[in-house]
């Protein structure tokens, strides 16, 4: 949100009147001329009007020579940098840009360059222009000109923007100047700024070389990892470079993999020592794409050498990491292009796993491994279980708070869904371990974990990772009593309120509630049973404190938690009925379990309405086979006996705790049932016939509204006279499942319910127009 005072300015910006705004662009017309630049009128002016462009919507049409002034002073190496950046900024804003005035010209500097290609490339759709300048200036560099330290994060973005603006001899002319500065940087320091001072002499000016992070001197060639006081044009040049090789690659190298000639070589080569041999000396004569692959491959092997180095300085340590991810990421981009690189590439990528797996600070750095392998190891027949196995347990059991870390992974495991459920036997197991992350770092996580859970569901573990979805409350509980009871008692003292945290953790370590704490945080599937035993730890208090606190403060109070739960449950039951009616049958014991207990009603009435509607809509033979009349007797006998035990109601009994729906719901699911077994209509039409004295007793009357007693008795009347026609009551109540679509030229059976549907309509239409 806005400060008040920024607020103002905004609405003020977005109101100015059309007067008032020519006046203003006059004004900056005159500021802008070049004797006037230079005043602090022409830089409050120029802010002024970046707001009144950006504080519109659709953006504001400049006039033309205001536009010209702006674009002058853009262009112009010797504006202040100031007004280069506020005009840059006006510009990308603004509608109508003269793209002729915006042309690069060779001598301006590489601070005029990127300001005018960042207008370029938000106005102009035809960037050929653009490159020709950006790759003009590359081929001519020079050492001591700056201007290629702009041009490359500008190539970056056009490559974003447009990779089909640089045509194959630009690409070609990139690639060769991408491994002159990746292979062949100096290894001399530059010259840093003197600080001037009474010592300050020619010989504190002299050249010595970098150094690697541990403090020795190089001893082969420069990357980013390399240590100095300063540092030469192509030595920042050699970390542009580095820094934009992966996408580079991404971009240009996918179509110029090796064709047939490389994977015959692959074959009958095989061994790496030839492959070694056959790109050492012989990498000046390949073409320009295929040098840069192998340079590329090499700056990345000394970037891991030069990884097992102790750093001296924290940030070295840290760039270390970064450089690694990199590193691994562009190796495994190289070895999806050229196979042959997989087998020179693994004794590498192995040696890093085994030196930094047991050290959690290089956890992100495992990420990267475990797609190499992913992509690699059935290709260089190398196992990669292991790799998978602390990726998969170890992760999100050690680092479950590590947001970023949890990010990584997740988009890890979408990017490599098919993959890792074809291929990794472990992943569908881990699910328990994996959901660490979303209990630890929900909502966040929510959106990705919808994309991934169906990746993970098994038919033998399905109903395992519904409920610990439903326990991700208990998990996230369990994983913050676990992460405090690493802490010392000194800190505890923070977190503790009113003793909560000293009795959870005491909780935590006593064996009584040990084998609880070990299922909620398994690693993997198939380990224990679900949570069915809450209440015996409220009677000590404990969970009550803790776990259900947890649940309150993620999915609100207990009791209003099973609500929504139950709604969303309701709701996706009708959606799989309908998508797979045969599951009535297939599930029928679960369900006269569950419909026969009469205790389900008050606790979980709206999950139990859409139950009984289910079964009186899909329990018949059009929809399974398998239904006989003995299915259709032995459910409708168990809901007879629920709906009788609720409507019998004495005149001293407490009000009914159930809603008017559900006697509707069963009543209609009775005679649904009746209709397709016609020897239980008098048993259904009996019970119907006493539904009025249900309705109007004291209790019933009580609670209900007239209203809602109308409604039953109402639904009970039209019930009782369709079952005294079963045919009809058949078709009317259950009409086959093609009832909604025309076919009564074809079907007579299926004319009745679709032509009472027609009528029905035109009834209704037809009442517009009958006198009142």
């Amino acid at each position: 949100m806005y400060a008040s005072g920024s607020e103002s300015l905004i609405k003020q910006a977005r109101e100015i009147q059309q007067e008032e705004l020519r006046s203003f662009y006059s004004k900056i017309c005159k500021l802008l001329q070049p004797q006037g630049r230079e005043g602090g009128d022409t830089l409050d002016c120029l802010q002024r009007l970046r707001l009144i462009v950006s504080a519109h919507k659709y953006g504001r049409t400049l006039p033309v020579d205001l536009l010209k002034r702006l674009q002058d002073l853009l262009c112009c190496p010797s504006s202040p940098e100031q007004l280069q950046v506020l005009s840059s900024s006006i510009l990308r804003e603004s509608i109508a840009v003269c793209e002729d005035r915006l042309a690069l010209r060779d001598h301006q500097d590489g601070r005029t360059v990127s300001y005018v290609a960042v207008v370029i490339l938000a106005q102009v759709d035809e960037l050929t222009g653009l490159c020709h300048h950006l790759l003009k200036s590359l081929e001519c560099w020079q050492p001591d000109v700056q201007v290629s330290r702009h041009v490359l994060p500008i190539l970056s973005r056009v490559i974003a923007c447009s990779p089909h603006s640089l045509s194959e001899d630009h690409v070609n002319l990139v690639s060769r100047k991408l491994v002159d500065w990746l292979r062949y940087a100096s290894v001399q320091q530059g010259i840093a700024a003197s600080s001037g001072g009474f010592f300050t002499g020619p010989r504190t000016r002299q050249p010595v070389p970098v150094t690697e992070v541990d403090g020795t001197v190089v001893g082969d060639f420069f990357t980013v990892l390399c240590v100095g006081q300063g540092f030469t044009e192509d030595q920042w040049m050699n970390m542009y470079a580095f820094s934009m090789i992966r996408k580079w690659l991404l971009t240009y190298d996918i179509e110029e993999t090796s064709s047939g000639d490389t994977d015959d070589k692959s074959e009958v080569d095989g061994s790496v020592m030839s492959m070694v041999s056959a790109t050492s000396s012989s990498s000046r004569m390949l073409p320009p794409k295929e040098r840069l692959r192998e340079k590329a491959f090499e700056y990345c092997q000394r970037l891991i050498e030069q990884s097992d180095r102790k750093a001296a300085k924290k940030v070295d340590s840290d760039l270390q990491k970064a450089c690694l991810v990199e590193a691994v990421t562009v190796m495994d981009i190289i070895c999806k292009e050229d196979a042959s690189f997989v087998y020179r590439a693994f004794p590498c990528i192995k040696a890093l796993y085994g030196r930094i797996s047991g050290d959690l600070a290089f956890s992100r750095t495992l990420l990267p491994i475990a797609q190499f392998y992913l992509n690699h190891s059935e290709t260089a027949a190398v196992d990669s279980e292991g790799v998978f196995r602390q990726l998969l347990f170890s992760f999100p059991a050690d680092l479950f708070n590590e947001s970023m870390l949890a990010f990584e992974f997740t988009q890890f495991c979408r990017a490599n869904m098919a993959v890792l459920r074809e291929r990794v036997t472990l992943y569908r197991q881990s699910f328990p371990n994996l959901l660490k992350f979303l209990a630890w770092n929900s909502p966040a996580l929510v959106s990705e974990y919808v994309e991934l859970l169906p990746s993970l569901l098994a038919p033998e573990t399905a109903i395992e990772l519904l409920h610990s979805l439903l326990d991700l409350p208990c998990l996230a509980a369990a994983l913050d009593i676990q992460l405090r009871s690493f802490y010392p008692s000194s800190d505890r003292a923070l977190w503790d309120q009113g003793g909560r945290t000293t009795s959870s953790l005491e909780a935590f370590r006593q064996p009584y509630y040990r084998g609880m704490f070990l299922y909620i945080l398994r690693l993997e599937a198939g380990t224990g049973d679900t949570i069915d035993r809450n209440s015996q730890y409220g009677d000590d208090g404990w969970w009550e404190r803790d776990v259900v606190a947890k649940c309150h403060l993620s999915l609100g109070s207990l009791p209003f938690r099973c609500i929504p739960l139950h709604r969303v449950f309701s709701f996706h039951l009708l959606l799989l009925c309908k998508l797979q009616p045969s599951l009535i049958m297939d599930l029928s014991r679960e369900l006269l379990d569950f419909t026969g207990a009469t205790t389900n009603i008050y606790h979980k009435e709206e999950l139990y309405t859409h139950m009984v509607w289910a079964i009186g809509e899909y329990l018949r033979v059009g929809h399974d086979s398998h239904c006989t009349v003995e299915h259709i007797t032995t459910f409708f006998e168990t809901l007879e006996a629920v709906l009788f035990e609720i409507t019998q109601v004495r005149q001293s009994a407490s009000p009914p705790l159930y809603s008017p729906r559900l006697i509707t719901v069963l009543m209609t699911t009775l005679a649904k049932l009746a209709s397709r077994s016609q020897d239980l209509i008098p048993r259904v039409s009996l019970f119907l016939s006493k539904m009025r004295s249900f309705t109007h007793s004291g209790p019933v009357a009580a609670c209900f509204g007239e209203e809602d007693s109308e409604e039953i008795l109402t639904r009970a009347q039209e019930l009782m006279n369709l079952l005294k026609l079963p045919n009809v009551a058949q078709f009317v109540l259950a009409p086959s499942a093609q009832g909604s679509s025309p076919r009564w030229h074809r079907d007579s059976n299926t004319s009745l319910p679709l032509s009472m549907q027609v009528l029905s309509g035109l009834l209704q239409k037809q009442t517009n127009f009958l006198p009142g």
